[in-house]
C-alpha cells in the first residue's frame, strides 16, 4: 500500500481534499473519464441485469467504474466493468478487505484495478466512515448514477454529495412503487433517466459518433423491412418514439415504413 503524492483535481469539489489517500493497485485509472455508480445493497432482479450491463458498457469504452466496494449494486458495478476498469473506495483500511463477502472481488480489484481509501492499514470501518468513502466515490466520477434507493439509505447522502459537489444525477427508470428514491429525483427533476444505454455512454465515450450511428443505421435497416409496429416497438423501444417525432417513419395500419 502506497500514498497519492499527486493531486487528484476530481476531488477539489470535496468539502475538504484528503489530507491522505491510501492506494493499492493501478493509479493510472485516476487519470480516464470515470463514472461513480452506488445503489442498495439488495437490489432487484431487473437492477442488478441493467447495471452489470451499464458498467460493462461503460467499460467496453474505455470508461472507468468507480463505486464503494459494498454489496448490491457496488459489487455488480465492479463486476460489470471488470476489474482492470473499475476503482473500488473502501469504508476502511485497504488491508481488511471489507465486506467479507466481496474479499475476492476486491482482491482482484487491487491486482488489476485500484483500491483507494482515506484510512490506514488496520483501520475497521464505522458508521461515519461509510459517509466518508461515500464522498469520494462521489468526487471521482463525472457523473453520479443511482441504479436504486429508497429514501433514506446511503445512496441519498451520496446524491446530497452529488448536488454540493454540482455533479449530474442519472438514475435508472422503475416502475411505480419501486425505488421510491430515484423515482423521487425524477419526480422532482434532479436527475435523468437512462433510457438507453449506448445513448447515455456515447455521450462520454471516443467513440460517441461510433456508437450512435452503428444504433441508429440498425433501426433504419430494420424499418426498411417495413416491420409491424409491435416488433418495432420491441426491439428498438426509444428509436420508435423518436424516429416518429422527426417524422424519420410512419406508421399505417400496424407497419412501420421509412419516409
Amino acid at each position: 500500500m502506497q500514498t497519492i503524492k499527486e493531486t487528484i483535481p476530481a476531488l477539489s469539489s470535496m468539502k475538504k481534499y484528503p489530507s491522505t489517500l491510501f492506494f493499492s493497485g493501478n493509479k493510472e485509472l485516476l487519470k480516464k473519464t470515470k463514472i461513480s455508480i452506488v445503489g442498495t445493497r439488495k437490489p432487484s432482479k431487473y437492477t442488478r441485469e441493467v447495471t452489470y450491463k451499464l458498467a460493462s458498457t461503460l467499460a467496453k469504452h474505455s470508461l472507468c467504474v468507480v463505486s464503494g466496494g459494498a454489496m448490491g449494486v457496488d459489487a455488480i458495478a465492479h463486476s460489470g466493468a471488470g476489474s482492470k476498469n473499475t476503482i473500488a473506495v473502501l469504508p476502511c483500511g485497504i488491508d481488511i478487505k471489507y465486506p467479507a463477502v466481496n474479499k475476492s472481488l476486491l482482491k482482484s480489484i487491487e491486482e488489476e484495478g485500484l483500491l483507494l481509501s482515506q484510512f490506514e492499514i488496520g483501520f475497521k470501518s464505522r458508521p461515519w466512515s461509510f459517509v466518508t468513502r461515500n464522498e469520494l466515490v462521489v468526487a471521482l466520477g463525472d457523473v453520479l448514477i443511482v441504479c436504486e434507493a429508497d429514501l433514506k439509505s446511503g445512496s441519498m447522502r451520496s446524491v446530497e454529495y452529488a448536488r454540493t459537489q454540482g455533479k449530474k444525477i442519472f438514475v435508472l427508470p422503475h416502475h411505480l412503487g419501486e425505488s421510491m428514491a430515484t423515482n423521487e429525483l425524477l419526480k422532482s427533476k434532479k436527475a435523468e433517466a437512462i433510457y438507453d444505454i449506448d445513448a447515455f455512454v456515447a455521450k462520454f465515450s471516443d467513440t460517441k459518433s461510433a456508437i450512435q450511428n452503428t444504433h441508429s443505421d440498425a433501426f433504419l435497416e430494420f424499418c426498411k423491412t417495413s416491420p409491424s409496429y409491435d416488433e418495432a416497438l420491441l426491439k428498438f423501444p426509444n428509436k420508435v418514439f423518436e424516429a416518429e417525432l422527426n417524422a424519420t417513419i410512419e406508421i399505417i395500419n400496424g407497419q412501420v415504413f421509412l419516409k
